[in-house]
């Protein structure tokens, strides 16, 4: 199958950033076989042509770190403090089951797919159901069963995450879609043998290890007491902190954890709208991308953020970076669209793939439609892009080569989707309205 894209305003996020104003790309099979200024005789020669009628194409966007089927959690509990332990943890021990897992997980999905988002890494329990989503959804993954120190809803035993994730690396490291990777939760909910086990696992299977890393207050200071040493140093001490690790958050680090990331090549996981939500600072993002480390956007949970869409998060992390700093011309936008592209890819080491539209990558792309009122007048696609848009101007979107948004009508059955995420959520949603009576 081979696809021509013409008519199209095309920034490439290559390493130049190159772009073409009224640009052509080609699809052939999985791939993109030519990206660059229209060519009509190369009509001849598609098996079909569609007109963006002067859209934006970009690369998928890439989401770095989320928890995709915690989808039952949206809206619950918003502004309670210390929802992690009063209202999550608790939920998810009593209630999460595989259906739910996978009914949540496709929801989330398709909601990624219509604001744009290609690939996404997730961290969370029966990691396995997820995978068949992404499967089922045609969607990219790069998924992590989550290892943590007590008893959960998949594992009766604390840490039994590492056993079910050497099973389920084994079984899907050969997908075409989905990475297995290995998500120990934190450095304060594992300890010291459990963050090398996962590591080695990492190294075994040559994959990714991701955890949320320097988020919390109370992570800080129980790491400066215990140990005197931030989390980074820990890490670092115990040789957990290498180019594996793909650590989320990171509010809390300093200029000597730069540094130390940077040189094991340690990515970080930015979620701004989840961080500022919860009211726990602003991460030094313009240090980080100073020192070298590769900086991708993540939306966090959509009970954390609300949202799986990286319009939203591309605002936010802006607007919090020239706030923090006091400095509007920081963070130029073209800046902020490689966090959501090509910086993401970097960040989960996957840029020689994906993350730009260059040939011989693989064909995940974004049309953004500019018919729509908020979209006009356009002098800076970027800016239009990052200050503008919303996931709604999602007009299409390819993954692997399969148009799976066609003109903002996706190829799957939301309503059923829904429907059957709805028919699973039943005992979640009655024993979510008991514990907030109890609280």
């Amino acid at each position: 199958m081979k696809t021509l894209i013409k008519n199209a305003w095309i920034l490439t996020m290559d390493e130049v950033l190159t772009t073409y104003p009224k640009g052509m790309l080609i699809i052939e099979d999985d791939q993109i076989s030519y990206v660059g200024e229209y060519k009509a005789e190369m009509e001849e020669h598609v098996d079909e042509i569609i007109d963006a009628a002067g859209g934006l194409l970009i690369p998928g966007m890439i989401n770095t770190h989320g928890h995709v089927s915690m989808i039952p959690f949206r809206s619950l509990g918003d502004d309670c403090p210390d929802r992690l332990r009063r209202y999550l943890f608790p939920l998810e021990i009593e209630c999460m089951t595989e259906p739910l897992v996978y009914e949540a997980a496709r929801y989330g999905i398709l909601e990624m797919q219509r604001s744009g988002v290609t690939t996404f890494l997730d961290m969370y329990y029966f990691e396995e159901e997820v995978a068949r989503a992404c499967d089922e959804l045609n969607m990219r993954g790069m998924l992590g069963e989550t290892v943590i120190n007590f008893p959960t809803c998949d594992c009766k035993e604390a840490y039994g995450g590492l056993a079910y994730s050497e099973a389920f690396i084994s079984k899907w490291k050969n997908h075409e879609l989905v990475t297995p990777i290995i998500a120990p939760h934190a450095t304060n909910t594992n300890d010291a043998n459990a963050l090398k086990e996962a590591h080695e696992i990492a190294e075994k299977y040559e994959t990714l290890i991701s955890m949320h890393v320097a988020e919390m207050d109370y992570e800080m200071k129980e790491f400066r007491e215990t140990y005197d040493m931030t989390p980074v140093e820990y890490l670092d001490s115990i040789g957990v902190l290498s180019d594996r690790l793909v650590a989320a958050h990171c509010i809390h680090v300093n200029e000597h954890d730069m540094k130390l990331m940077a040189g094991r090549g340690t990515s970080v996981a930015h979620c701004v709208g989840s961080n500022m939500k919860a009211g726990k600072g602003i991460a030094p993002v313009k240090e980080m991308i100073e020192h070298g480390i590769a900086v991708g956007l993540g939306t966090d949970g959509p009970s954390s953020g609300n949202t799986l869409d990286l319009f939203t998060q591309m605002k936010t992390a802006v607007y919090a970076q020239k706030t923090h700093y006091k400095d509007r011309s920081l963070f130029k936008a073209q800046e902020i669209v490689k966090l959501a592209t090509i910086g993401g890819a970097k960040a989960l080491k996957m840029d020689d793939r994906i993350g730009s539209l260059e040939v011989g990558k693989q064909a995940d792309i974004v049309l953004i439609e500019t018919d729509s009122v908020n979209m006009f007048p356009i002098y800076d696609p970027y800016s239009a892009i990052v200050y503008s848009a919303n996931a709604s101007n999602v007009d299409s979107v390819w993954i692997n080569g399969v148009r799976v948004l066609n003109h903002k009508q996706s190829i799957f059955n939301q309503q059923e989707i829904k429907i059957a995420l709805q028919q699973e959520m039943q005992q979640f949603q009655k024993r979510a309205v008991e514990r907030s009576k109890e609280l």
